[in-house]
């Protein structure tokens, strides 16, 4: 009887992991060739099916952080041009290393609208809080905030405007140990000037670099 409980969670453990790759795969490859509301056309992409991302609600990550937990942790979007840009290549690092889990947090809604983090304006040259994120967020930049960096604002002069806090910028990847942050990354290539351009063969191997700095060989 203990063996047949064991067959049947070893299945359906394997069976969400799947899905939540292929949800992951479609959720990204949806967008490829198409407009954003900007008018701006999204990068093509292609998501490999045995990806290892998982879907998951902020709180819980906030969980795995109060338990002491050990994982790695994407926070971006299918709308990111940015996260757009580094994807493929972190999945294929993560991959090559046996990486089994990453959860992944969303940062907007289908229509680009911030659902997780504070968001800002500059009004009449002031800095304006605009939105407040979730309390999981406000969570996550106290337990982040040694690695993470300033949040500042451009005014109409080209000026630097700090905000006075901490960014969970996209994309972001972390991996955290027995509850604390030991490292993070973008992944974006100090070559990429434009978030929709080519991505060069300097480029590319610029990412890898930093994504096999990243991701650690799980054996």
């Amino acid at each position: 009887m203990k063996k047949i409980i064991f067959l049947i969670l070893t299945i359906f453990l394997i069976t969400g992991c799947k899905n939540d790759a292929l949800a992951f795969k479609e959720e990204y490859e949806s967008l490829n060739g198409k407009e954003n509301m900007h008018g701006a056309i999204h990068r093509e992409i292609e998501i490999p099916s045995n990806n290892p991302y998982i879907k998951v609600e902020p709180e819980k990550v906030v969980d795995m952080l109060k338990n002491n937990e050990t994982f790695y942790l994407y926070v971006g979007d299918p709308l990111c041009p940015w996260c757009r840009s580094v994807l493929e290549k972190a999945i294929e690092v993560s991959n090559a290393k046996n990486i089994k889990k990453i959860y992944y947090i969303e940062i907007w809604d289908d229509e680009g609208n911030e659902i997780f983090r504070d968001q800002y304006k500059l009004i009449d040259g002031e800095v304006t809080k605009v939105l407040d994120g979730t309390e999981s967020y406000k969570t996550l930049l106290e337990s982040f905030n040694d690695l993470l960096s300033d949040y500042t604002l451009t005014n109409e002069n080209g000026e630097k405007v700090s905000v006075s806090e901490k960014r969970i910028f996209a994309p972001t990847f972390f991996y955290v140990e027995d509850g604390k942050l030991i490292r993070m990354t973008t992944g974006i290539s100090s070559l990429q000037t434009d978030s929709r351009g080519e991505l060069t063969e300097e480029i590319l191997k610029d990412e890898e670099t930093k994504f096999q700095e990243f991701f650690i060989e799980n054996k």
